[in-house]
């Protein structure tokens, strides 16, 4: 697999300069480490470019990652390290040491795709069809994980060959199943790797991971301090009525009618019972299934959906109520109902001092123009699994093109989301840029003492 170049004897011969001439060293203490940085993105380019199409190509859902897995292991062996995977079911995962002692800080990248059946028309589109949940689908890099995976891929082989400069550990984390469990209930994502133990001998004082995201132009990044996505569950409602001829209604219970009601009752919750003022919160329903023929009033009637919120004591009232409407509704009607909410991923929230710092990185990166804050949004992220560990910052990297309209580009989970390979770059330098900043940064007190 792929191994450090020439191109990184700029720095190899910085290296020599510096440690044979310490006047040098006095008259200019800070290393032109941008030229160098752009030698190095320039290199590694193409090959980040061919990974991301092939990953396109060849998308795999949460916890089924194995081509993936095995493409990201291979290459970090070829880098020299010593590699861990099976975290989490399909996670990979591999830690650099720089020549220089510093801080630990873990870059992450999330590798499954979407149960979405592509419509973009690329020359290297998913043709790729599975079973998901007990339906035919197609699969598709709706989400952009393809290019996390190749920029994380990129990053590894720039710093590995930055190895003598560096001061510090980094960690190198490709994630499963960001985009939830196969089936409801599961632990799988950035808490599977966790609880395998993915921390258990080497703590982080910082984790580090971004998004593509298709409402920035490409070229840009866009972040926010503290809350910035939702906390996402799954929630689950059966019905039970009792099933009886189509022609005879009164014979039966009819759990397809309460479902009806339910869906329409539970839209006042947000808009009439709830101060989304104060905090926003979402409460959608995503899937309806019920019956199997046209003439047969069914047993039951099953409901499926999501609830986003960005307060913990916001998010358990609604659950509340969501519970006691749709069984007030169903006992009046003879009918049972029984709801299960399963907390996929908690609120995500940037660390104040990591933002700070992250930011200022991207700014002196990409410049100032190029940086927009975020604002709130409702979309969620098991990134937010890691802050359990260590403080976190995330960020997003526009991914629309020149001549498309951000506010009016199919968005994220579309099968006509279409990432533009000029955000490559970008991504890269502003992982880059981040990572860099957070080595040259001494660790905190605290998790030192816990190594």
């Amino acid at each position: 697999m792929t191994s450090p170049r020439s191109v990184f004897a700029p720095l190899r011969g910085l290296a020599l300069a510096l440690a044979v001439g310490p006047v040098a060293l006095l008259a200019q203490p800070s290393p032109p480490a941008p030229v160098a940085l752009d030698a190095f993105i320039a290199e590694v380019m193409p090959e980040l470019t061919a990974w991301r199409r092939d990953l396109h190509q060849h998308p795999e859902l949460g916890t089924l990652e194995v081509r993936t897995a095995a493409k990201v292991a291979a290459h970090l062996r070829g880098l020299g390290l010593e590699v861990r995977e099976g975290l989490g079911i399909t996670g990979v995962a591999a830690i650099l040491k720089g020549a220089k002692p510093g801080p630990r800080i873990a870059l992450r990248a999330d590798m499954d795709a979407l149960p979405v059946t592509e419509a973009t028309g690329l020359p290297f589109a998913s043709t790729v069809r599975t079973t998901y949940r007990g339906q035919d689908v197609g699969v598709m890099h709706a989400c952009g994980h393809d290019a996390h995976v190749a920029i994380l891929m990129a990053a590894a082989e720039v710093l590995v060959g930055m190895k003598d400069q560096l001061a510090g550990e980094v960690m190198f984390v490709f994630q499963p199943a960001e985009e939830g469990p196969p089936q409801p209930g599961q632990i799988v994502g950035a808490k599977a790797m966790i609880d395998d133990g993915l921390f258990a001998d080497w703590t982080p004082d910082a984790i580090y991971g971004l998004h593509v995201w298709a409402a920035l132009p490409a070229g840009t990044v866009g972040y926010r301090s503290g809350p910035t996505m939702a906390s996402v569950d799954e929630w689950n409602l059966v019905i039970r009525g009792r099933q009886t001829h189509g022609a005879r209604p009164w014979d039966g219970i009819d759990p397809v009618t309460i479902a009806a009601q339910v869906q329409m009752a539970m839209q006042t919750i947000v808009s009439r019972q709830t101060d989304i003022v104060r905090s926003p919160v979402v409460l959608s329903t995503g899937q309806v299934q019920a019956g199997v023929r046209f003439n047969i009033i069914p047993d039951e009637a099953r409901m499926a959906g999501t609830l986003r919120a960005f307060d913990d004591g916001v998010r358990a009232d609604v659950i509340a109520r969501f519970e006691r409407t749709a069984k007030a509704i169903a006992e009046s009607a003879g009918a049972t109902a029984e709801l299960s909410v399963n907390l996929n991923a908690p609120l995500t929230a940037n660390a104040a001092e990591r933002a700070e710092r992250g930011g200022a990185a991207l700014r002196a990166a990409l410049g100032e123009d190029k940086v927009v804050e975020m604002p709130l949004l409702t979309i969620g992220e098991d990134f937010s699994q890691f802050s359990t560990v260590a403080p976190t910052f995330y960020w997003f990297v526009g991914s629309t093109g020149p001549g498309i309209d951000p506010r009016r580009a199919p968005m994220n989970h579309s099968p006509e989301f279409l990432f533009d390979e000029s955000a490559l770059e970008p991504g890269l330098r502003s992982l880059l840029a981040v990572a860099l900043d957070a080595l040259n940064s001494p660790p905190p007190a605290a998790p030192s003492a816990a190594r």
